[in-house]
């Protein structure tokens, strides 16, 4: 890893929530407006800079961009501008789990329809900004085969693991053709594939879960990454080249307690059955041994400090012991509302503070601090350089640190 410079201008990352699903009462949600990024946009991206953070993960809203086939990208270019102006280098996020109205998942014409639109997204966003460029065709697989196939949360409502099954095959095939478009426009574009880590485990009461739980956990899990790389379903032209970055996420709710039915419980922070963030990423290395960056994590609330502390420790770990890990992500930005009640999750760099009909932007001044105890430990700067983007993080930094700091941590999931 320190033979080489980062992939990224930094090693820290953030993002912003941009979900353009259709939602259990079949209504369009708009996260970006939602959030109001779509009128601080120049603050938003001002906030990263001032925090030494010079790339984001950024949506471009498939259903409002794409209608029958025609493409109005405007939407996006007080992004593109404010980009260039604070100098932050996007992630595009090209599906969020939300797709054209007139579009069914299940077909061919979807797979055809979406490699189009990651053709003419790559058309519009590379001329307008500097490189290198990145992009992740369809968001997180495995959880919308869940959201969408089988828990019917979202479109298009499916409810067995027959639908999950035939959603994430469907969706894998359409990123496989996203990416093969993409590098038609740009043969070195990179890009990003992103999945939640799951550890899923069986009640303690019931060890005929444990073969289930172990399915999810080690088949499950992997099986879009599988994919996109080429190991499972070849035919659909996966290969390690389009699987390319791992983009892994980290939530505590990823480590769960099985459940035959419906989403699994969230093990209780000092259940002694979690696993360390390490030894989860350790599995993915192993299985792909591809570069890869904690795609996104967060605390909530007064524990998003302790958080990053045990996320940046845990991650320096698995640098010290040989993965090829390249970035973290701080997601979200801005904080974001509870999809199910609306109220807002206090997860962000910043909290939403409504002010009228305005959402004023308070930075949550302990994760802060811990950010920018962790970049002067990198012997980062916490603000960006002049020209961020000219220089990608030297990664000898965060092995050095790794180095100082061996230890694998105890857990602290407050």
């Amino acid at each position: 890893m320190a033979q080489r410079p980062g992939i990224f201008p930094t090693f820290f990352i953030s993002g912003f929530e941009c979900s353009t699903f259709r939602w259990k009462e079949k209504q369009r949600r708009d996260l970006t407006e939602e959030t109001q990024h779509d009128r601080h946009v120049r603050e938003d991206y001002n906030i990263l800079r001032s925090l030494g953070i010079a790339v984001a993960r950024e949506g471009i809203p498939w259903p409002m961009i794409d209608v029958g086939g025609r493409y109005d990208f405007s939407r996006i270019d007080p992004m593109i501008e404010a980009m260039a102006e604070c100098q932050i280098s996007p992630i595009w996020d090209l599906c969020h789990y939300g797709y054209p109205d007139d579009l069914d998942p299940f077909s061919d014409a979807f797979t055809e329809r979406f490699a189009s639109y990651c053709r003419a997204a790559a058309e519009y966003v590379i001329p307008r900004l500097r490189g290198p460029y990145f992009f992740t065709p369809i968001n997180e697989i495995t959880f919308f085969s869940f959201c969408g196939g089988e828990w019917g949360w979202a479109a298009p409502y499916g409810t067995t693991k027959e639908d999950r099954f035939r959603l994430r095959l469907s969706l894998c095939k359409a990123a496989i053709a996203g990416v093969k478009a993409i590098r038609e426009v740009e043969p070195q574009a990179r890009m990003v594939h992103i999945d939640p880590l799951v550890q899923v485990v069986a009640p303690r009461d019931q060890p005929d879960q444990i073969e289930a739980a172990e399915h999810e956990t080690y088949v499950d899990t992997f099986l879009a990454w599988d994919i996109i790389y080429g190991k499972e379903h070849p035919e659909l032209g996966g290969s390690p080249e389009i699987l390319d970055i791992v983009g892994a996420n980290n939530y505590s709710f990823g480590q769960m307690e099985y459940r035959a039915q419906g989403p699994h419980q969230a093990l209780e922070p000092h259940d002694d059955r979690i696993k360390p963030l390490h030894d989860l990423l350790q599995t993915v290395w192993q299985r792909y041994q591809r570069p890869m960056i904690i795609g996104e994590t967060s605390g909530l609330g007064g524990g998003r400090a302790a958080w990053l502390k045990d996320v940046v420790e845990e991650s320096l770990a698995a640098v010290n012991s040989g993965m090829d890990l390249h970035g973290i992500c701080l997601f979200p930005a801005v904080d974001m509302p509870d999809w199910h009640t609306g109220e807002w999750l206090h997860n962000g760099i910043c909290d939403l503070v409504p002010e009228g009909d305005d959402l004023k932007r308070v930075p949550h001044e302990p994760y802060v601090a811990e950010l920018r105890r962790w970049q002067k430990e990198f012997n980062r700067v916490i603000a960006l350089d002049e020209d961020p983007l000219s220089d990608p993080v030297e990664l000898q930094d965060v092995v050095d640190a790794a180095k100082r700091l061996r230890k694998v941590p105890d857990q602290n999931w407050s």
